[in-house]
């Protein structure tokens, strides 16, 4: 019986002593993101990140104050100070890599069964020279939302994913009513970076090819001249008299008002829709069959003190199916809805389907995300802010002297010039700029 006994407590003591051998570190994370709300509201997110803590009672998640001054800005501010958050949401993950911010984590996803279920589209977006410098937090697919039920009490066919071109314009032209206070569509200045799609299936998101960008081509001028055209049936073409004849005060009320067949959105909106709209919707897309994607990303400082529990952690706050499961269950019991999943297999979208099953047009998108056309460039690609917004072309349009392309393609909405007289020029522009931001990232 004393053997037996002495035995037992030394396979206590050999059992406690591995137990505090595999205990892992005290560690603390400093995190950096836009989505976590306050304290006081304790959102999804937040919630996330206590589940996190929770499964890893070493961890410590610091919330980064991040007030006071633009995102890129305050990141500036704090690498100057060596004092970087661990992991931070990334508005532009080009330049951090051209700062050396970043870690590589090309060895930390490489045996990840979860990445392996995210789509090369997203993968793709944020790996540079073969180097993972990002992971894909979220995505949202961004297209035209349809109330069916305002087609169906005017008598009309509600478009479906998949429309036409032609079928698109006709159901805008036979909805639009506005003595009767409906419009048929919302905004006219995302055409410009859909439409040159319909005509040219090279040609991606606002002209760009995956290299280039075309701005000189048939496909764009056409959507520059559509959402011109379009203006007399969305919000921006209304006299104040004719805005009297809606509730609405702005296009961004107009969806959940019902005084518009179609919306440009993107499925973060969903949760409002599931818990605010009284009639029937769905997703058409963009015209042709397709969606833009817009993602979010996150990235590790490569600073972190802990490159191993960052990864952990940015991959609960990003792709983990695992995390994705908590998410779900979190926006259940919240009344509202989750995201998209990031690592899309079929437990994590049977769990999403709940949401949407009877959105026909959600699901045939979901099953469509690798032709997406990625929305996010600025964010992934090199130069873009500057080739689509901030860059000056060196030019006098009317009374505006030396205007930053952004504007130039803002007054085209309103026919303020020709926009065929400077799109070579602006071609050339922009494309020098992309080229200069990959020669300093040493990219071909």
């Amino acid at each position: 019986m004393k053997v037996f006994v002495k035995l037992v407590a030394i396979t206590l003591m050999i059992a406690g002593l591995s137990a505090c051998a595999e205990k892992r570190e005290e560690v603390t994370i400093r995190y950096a993101n836009w989505n976590v709300g306050t304290e006081e509201e304790n959102n999804i997110q937040r919630q996330l990140v206590a589940a996190y803590v929770a499964l890893n009672p070493n961890v410590t998640v610091e919330f980064v104050d991040m007030s006071g001054a633009g995102w890129d800005d305050k990141l500036t501010a704090l690498a100057a100070e060596g004092n970087l958050p661990d992991v931070f949401m990334a508005n532009n993950v080009p330049n951090y890599v051209k700062n050396g911010w970043l870690a590589d984590l090309t060895d930390k996803v490489k045996n990840d069964k979860d990445w392996a279920k995210v789509s090369t589209t997203l993968k793709d977006s944020f790996t540079y020279n073969g180097m993972v410098m990002g992971l894909p937090a979220a995505q949202f697919i961004m297209g035209y939302w349809v109330n069916t039920d305002l087609y169906e009490t005017a008598n009309l066919d509600a478009p479906e994913y998949g429309v036409s071109f032609t079928e698109w314009r006709n159901a805008v032209n036979s909805l639009n009513d506005i003595s009767n206070g409906v419009l048929g569509l919302d905004e006219q200045e995302f055409i410009q970076g859909w439409y040159p799609n319909t005509e040219d299936s090279k040609l991606l998101w606002f002209s760009y090819d995956g290299q280039r960008m075309n701005y000189n081509s048939t496909a764009f001028k056409n959507g520059i001249r559509l959402a011109n055209e379009m203006k007399s049936f969305t919000w921006q073409g209304l006299s104040d008299d004719q805005k009297a004849n809606f509730t609405s005060v702005g296009p961004w009320e107009l969806f959940l008002n019902q005084e518009v067949g179609m919306r440009w959105d993107a499925s973060w909106s969903i949760p409002g829709f599931v818990s605010n709209a009284t009639f029937d919707w769905d997703f058409i897309g963009i015209p042709g069959g397709n969606q833009a994607l817009v993602a979010d990303v996150l990235v590790v400082s490569k600073t972190t003190a802990n490159l191993d529990e960052a990864y952990r952690f940015a991959k609960w706050m990003s792709f983990s199916t695992e995390a994705y499961k908590k998410e779900v269950e979190l926006a259940t019991a919240a009344g509202s809805a989750p995201k998209m999943p990031v690592a899309i297999d079929d437990a994590s979208l049977d769990l999403y389907k709940v949401f949407i099953d009877s959105k026909p047009g959600v699901l045939a998108a979901l099953n469509n995300l690798d032709n997406s056309l990625v929305e996010s460039l600025a964010k992934a690609v090199p130069g873009y802010i500057n080739a689509r917004w901030e860059g000056k072309p060196g030019l006098t349009i009317g009374d505006q002297a030396d205007p930053n392309i952004g504007w130039m393609f803002w007054a085209t909405l309103d026919g303020q010039y020709n926009y065929a007289d400077y799109s070579a020029q602006l071609e050339t522009f922009a494309n020098g700029i992309l080229q200069s931001a990959l020669n300093e990232l040493g990219l071909e």
